[in-house]
C-alpha cells in the first residue's frame, strides 16, 4: 500500500511553500497531503490539501497582526497533521520551515517542533536527530541557553536518548546491531578531569549503559563516523551537533524526531524571509525529508 504523508508548509512569508512545490514537481510514490494556507497548497503538487487559513500576497506588506496570522496558519497546520498521524489517516508527517517568534505570538508557546509535537503526542519522550546520507547526529539538549546545558546533562538523559536512537536505527533504518558514539561535552572530553569532570562523572557511564563508544572529542567523533564507524552520534547540546551534521551536508540534511508514535521529518534549515519569492530557494533539504518520511513509513507498515 502507497505511504500516506503529510506536509505542512510552514510559515507563508517563508520558503516553506515554494520549497514544498518545487521538492514535490518530479513524481513520488507517495499519497501526499499537503495543509497550510489556502492559495498556497494550491500550487503544490499533491493527492489532497487542506487549508488552515488564508494568505493573499498582499498580506506580506501589511503591519499589526501579519506575524500572528502566519503563525496561526503555521501552528495549525502542524496541530491538524498531528491529528492526521494519530488517527492514521496518514504514516508519516514533514513540517516545513516555521518562524518560532510567530508561533509564540499565535499562541503556540514551545522552543521547537520536538517540544511542540511531544506535547501534540501526548507527552512522549522524544529525541531530535539531524540526518544526511553519511551522518546521524541525536542530540541530549536541544533549544537551550549554552550555559545551561551542564546542569541538564545527566546520565539518565544521555541513556534515555541513546536508547530512542538505538530504538529508530532498528525500527526505522532497518539496522540490527546500531553502533552508538558519545560525543565529549568538554574539550579533549575533558582531559583527565583537567577541563572538567562531566565526561568521566556522566558521559561515560552513560556509554557503558548504551553499549557507546566515548565520550569521545567533539574533534575526533564526527570524523570517524563519517568514515562509517558509527551509525550515530549522540550529542551532548545543539550546536555542536548541528554544526558538525551541517558541514557534512548542508541542503540535504533532515530533521526527523525519534520516538513519536509516527515518523516526522523536517528540512534542516529555517524560513529564510530573505530570499522567500525570489525562486532562489534550495528544496534539496525538503526532498530529502519527504523520501526519508516515505522510507521510514514504508519499512514501518511492513513491520506491523
Amino acid at each position: 500500500m502507497t505511504p500516506r504523508v503529510a506536509v505542512t508548509l510552514g510559515d507563508p512569508r517563508g520558503i516553506g511553500p515554494e520549497i514544498a512545490a518545487r521538492a514535490l514537481r518530479d513524481s513520488i510514490d507517495a499519497h501526499i497531503v499537503v495543509i497550510g494556507a489556502e492559495d498556497q497548497i494550491a500550487t503544490v503538487p499533491a493527492t489532497d490539501r487542506v487549508s488552515t487559513g488564508t494568505w493573499r500576497a498582499s498580506d506580506a506588506d501589511e503591519g499589526a497582526g501579519r506575524a500572528i496570522r502566519a503563525g496561526r496558519i503555521a501552528g495549525h497546520a502542524v496541530e491538524r497533521a498531528v491529528k492526521l498521524a494519530l488517527a492514521g489517516e496518514v504514516d508519516a508527517i514533514v513540517t516545513g520551515p516555521a518562524h518560532k517568534h510567530a508561533l509564540h505570538l499565535a499562541g503556540f508557546p514551545f522552543p521547537g517542533h520536538t517540544e511542540w509535537l511531544a506535547e501534540l503526542a501526548g507527552g512522549v519522550e522524544v529525541a531530535m536527530m539531524l540526518a544526511t546520507d553519511t551522518l546521524r547526529v541525536v542530540l541530549v539538549t536541544t533549544h537551550v541557553p549554552l550555559r545551561d546545558v551542564p546542569a541538564l546533562i545527566t546520565t539518565e538523559r544521555v541513556v534515555r536518548t541513546g536508547r530512542l536512537t538505538l530504538d529508530a536505527l532498528d525500527t526505522w533504518w532497518g539496522i540490527e546491531r546500531p553502533r552508538l558514539a558519545v560525543c565529549a561535552l568538554n574539550p579533549h572530553a575533558g582531559e583527565a578531569g583537567l577541563f572538567g569532570d562531566e565526561d568521566d562523572r556522566v558521559l561515560r557511564p552513560a556509554a557503558e549503559q548504551l553499549g557507546a563508544a566515548g565520550p569521545l572529542p567533539a574533534d575526533t567523533v564526527f570524523v570517524r563516523a563519517l568514515r562509517g564507524e558509527f551509525d550515530a552520534v549522540i550529542t551532548p547540546y545543539h550546536d555542536v551537533g548541528m554544526t558538525a551534521v551541517k558541514m557534512a551536508g548542508f541542503g540535504r540534511g533532515v530533521n526527523v524526531t525519534l520516538g513519536l508514535p509516527f515518523p516526522r521529518t523536517a528540512p534542516d534549515h529555517g524560513t529564510a524571509f530573505d530570499i522567500a519569492g525570489t525562486g532562489t530557494a534550495d528544496p534539496g533539504s525538503m526532498r530529502a525529508a519527504i523520501e526519508l518520511a516515505i522510507r521510514i513509513a514504508a519499512r514501518s507498515r511492513a513491520r506491523t
